[in-house]
């Protein structure tokens, strides 16, 4: 990434934070109207409204990044997704540079993404009161130390998940989960021990506890594979400043199974094991795509 790279990458935040200064305004007024009407049709409809701002603000960002990043996409399965689908999505993480990369292969083609976020982003300006407005959920994870010193904190993060799916449930959203819970650096891959190449370790609570709380509801796995060009940084002000080019972006639409939103993924070690395994395929076969993929670009 060179210095033409950088200035360019500056721009383009200069402008998205323009764009995010207009429109948070619309969106705190009818945060402000969500707030005083408390009835469910109400809240319904507001949280439409919001949720379209949301999209516009996107699809904005989006033409900001095209005319002056220029980043290709090479797009493939794209087709035939849904607005009135709910879906649950997950993706490869390598930077965070990928969460812009979804935004423009599914922005408005699917119900907009509700990502989990760290109870600390809600303090990031202007965005972590959006982030609240817009019904993501804020989860908070407390360490072993933290539960053995004081016991009633066990489950407060899955109760969270409990409320914030209940919110998903009244018109179709699409629920975001990094399988990997992290990015992907070497250095994580060979603490882990990861039997992946390309990958980290899928952790698979936090979705069987989701798809529970969702009763059912969510029956289609939005599974994306991003792959970056072999060598190329990855980092969000490279792939702003225009210094990525030709990214592969696979969308693969897989039927969640019935029996995955029905068991007791803490209790049921049998059920537990199943819901590994099946998460375990698709990521087994998510490394061998992209294996396939950079092998292909050599």
């Amino acid at each position: 990434m060179n210095a033409f790279h950088y200035l360019r990458a500056v721009l383009v935040l200069i402008l998205i934070v323009l764009n995010t200064l207009i429109l948070i305004v619309p969106l705190y007024l009818l945060t402000l109207l969500k707030m005083l009407f408390k009835g469910e049709s109400a809240q319904v409809s507001l949280a439409k409204g919001l949720a379209r701002i949301a999209e516009t603000w996107i699809s904005i960002n989006d033409v900001i990044i095209n005319l002056i990043s220029r980043p290709r996409y090479l797009i493939q399965g794209a087709d035939n997704l849904e607005r009135n689908q709910w879906y649950f999505v997950t993706s490869n993480h390598q930077s965070w540079a990928d969460i812009l990369v979804l935004q423009h292969v599914l922005n408005r083609r699917i119900p907009l993404l509700k990502f989990f976020l760290k109870q600390e982003l809600i303090k990031v300006p202007f965005l972590g009161h959006a982030w609240w407005a817009l019904d993501f959920p804020f989860m908070k994870r407390y360490t072993r130390e933290e539960i053995e010193r004081d016991p009633s904190l066990k489950g407060k993060d899955l109760e969270t998940t409990r409320k914030a799916c209940e919110k998903f449930a009244y018109f179709p959203t699409s629920v975001m989960n990094f399988f990997e819970g992290t990015r992907f650096t070497p250095e994580k891959h060979d603490k882990q021990g990861s039997p992946y190449k390309h990958l980290l370790k899928p952790k698979s609570g936090g979705t069987a506890f989701t798809l529970n709380a969702m009763g059912g509801r969510l029956a289609v796995l939005l599974d994306v594979t991003i792959v970056y060009p072999p060598g190329a940084s990855t980092n969000l002000m490279a792939y702003l400043g225009g210094a990525v080019k030709d990214i592969d972006v696979i969308v693969s639409q897989r039927p969640i199974p019935s029996w995955t939103s029905q068991g007791d993924y803490q209790e049921d070690p049998v059920f537990r094991e199943s819901f590994q395994q099946w998460i375990s395929d698709i990521w087994r076969e998510k490394d061998e795509l992209i294996d396939a993929r950079l092998n292909k670009r050599k």
